[in-house]
């Protein structure tokens, strides 16, 4: 480049000195030497300027201008020229790997809406039945086992071949809406124990029933016993106590009216031998239960009251009240007191030893 640019130099340099050469001859005058010289001295200098114009604007045109400015007529480097795109209306099956974007994947043609199935609804699981049977772990090989009663319907109070009176009531229509467990057994001194950590019965025997436990020391034991085995334990209402005690019978006791075969079914004052007994001992009523008539009186959850006049669902008894309910009879009382319908109550700090408990586990409500 800078020879390129040069030689029009030289031959501009040349050019000068002839032409002022030849206007001297026209002129018919002689050109001196020391004018020749400078003639060819300001030739020589234009050659040398424009020789470094060349070369700096050579220098210019390789350092700071790309290879696409310098020729146009190159072919296109692979980084020059993006790949053409797929046209939009190409088929899944058609599309280049090249072309998918990731986040944006090429999504298959959906059916027709008419097409389209409706959604289907899963089967609802179908109502399991509770366990007929439920037995709780007290703890230290010690258990509690409970039947189920289901709900129903039944008479409650005196029927009228009974004397009616302030512990009997007025017969009048219940219904239990919702099923409920209840311990087979009176709860034991045994289970208690484990559960309490004492023992507070006037007469000793792991399997005898706990005595000498007041009102508040059944809920109390109840609320141990939830929090241990994470069901719902507590006392039956009194409504739900004559329901199992009665076991779908309108007698007197759940085995009859009259006293005739109490001795298989009840301990009472006339066969106790002043004393508790191992609970079981005797027959169950229909349903199952043992010692509901005798043996030790047995705390209900409700408050002493009058009971109401029409049907009712699921009583719960007063709001408050002096009194709480007790029912079944008792080894040191009269069997008439063991009567399916009759009431008796104390306050809630009242301990003897004619009166325990049994408890019952709520079926709508298993786990706390």
């Amino acid at each position: 480049m800078a020879i390129l640019c040069a030689v029009p130099g030289a031959i501009i340099g040349a050019v000068a000195a002839l032409v002022v050469k030849l206007t001297s001859l026209f002129r018919h005058r002689t050109i001196p030497e020391e004018q020749n010289k400078t003639l060819l001295y300001v030739g020589l200098v234009a050659s040398a300027l424009i020789i470094c114009v060349g070369i700096g604007f050579a220098l210019y045109l390789l350092v700071f201008r790309t290879p696409t400015q310098l020729s146009t007529n190159k072919t296109p480097t692979a980084t020059s020229v993006a790949p053409a795109a797929q046209p939009a209306t190409a088929r899944p099956s058609e599309v280049k790997p090249s072309t998918l974007v990731a986040d944006a994947p090429v999504k298959p043609e959906s059916a027709p809406a008419r097409l389209a199935a409706a959604p289907v609804k899963p089967a609802a699981a179908p109502a399991t039945e509770p366990a007929k049977e439920l037995t709780l772990d007290l703890g230290g090989g010690i258990t509690m086992k409970m039947v189920l009663i289901f709900a129903g319907k039944f008479q409650m109070g005196s029927p009228s071949m009974q004397t009616s009176g302030p512990l009997l009531g007025p017969l009048h229509e219940v219904t239990i809406s919702k099923p409920f467990y209840v311990g087979v057994t009176e709860v034991t001194q045994a289970q208690y124990e484990a559960v309490m950590g004492m023992n507070p019965s006037h007469f000793k025997g792991a399997t005898n029933p706990v005595e000498m436990v007041s009102w508040s020391d059944a809920t109390e034991f109840c609320k141990k016993l939830s929090e241990k085995t994470r069901q719902a334990v507590r006392l039956p209402t009194e409504a739900e106590w004559e329901y199992a005690c009665r076991a779908g019978s309108k007698t007197a006791f759940s085995f009859g009216d009259a006293d005739a075969g109490s001795v298989d079914y009840a301990w009472y004052d006339g066969n106790s031998g002043g004393t508790t007994h191992p609970v079981g001992q005797k027959k169950p009523n229909a349903w199952g239960l043992y010692d509901m008539h005798g043996n030790v009186f047995e705390w209900c959850a409700d408050w002493y009251g009058d009971y109401p006049k029409g049907a009712v669902t699921d009583p719960q008894g007063p709001a408050s009240g002096p009194y709480l309910v007790f029912r079944g009879g008792a080894w040191g009382i009269d069997l008439g007191f063991g009567r399916s319908e009759l009431r008796l109550g104390g306050i809630s700090g009242y301990r003897n030893s004619n009166v325990g408990f049994r408890v019952v586990v709520s079926v709508s409500a298993p786990g706390l």
